[in-house]
């Protein structure tokens, strides 16, 4: 049972940054984001964004998105550290 929640954790975290990517690359097609899929993906990605606003844009590139990822990447190993932990306390 607790082995199915730490994985059902990593594929959720997963999930998400492969949302945040999908997010990033409707921003190359016009239109993209008036859309029932863009309008939806913005709604789950954007206000997890809006924490990593306050780096700054280069060129008019906003490195918001790649933060994040990385942010929820440390996230995922966290997960496997704890997975590895509590299966050290049970056995």
């Amino acid at each position: 049972m607790i082995a199915f929640i730490f994985y059902a954790l990593d594929r959720l975290i997963y999930f998400y940054m492969m949302l945040i990517v999908v997010w990033a690359l409707l921003s190359w097609f016009p239109g993209a984001y008036q859309t029932r899929l863009g309008r939806l993906i913005t709604k789950l990605v954007v206000p997890y964004i809006r924490l990593f606003n306050f780096i700054p844009s280069l060129g008019g590139l906003s490195f918001s998105p790649l933060v994040a990822i990385l942010v929820l990447s440390l996230a995922q190993y966290g997960v496997a550290a704890l997975q590895t932990l509590t299966y050290q306390f049970i056995y």
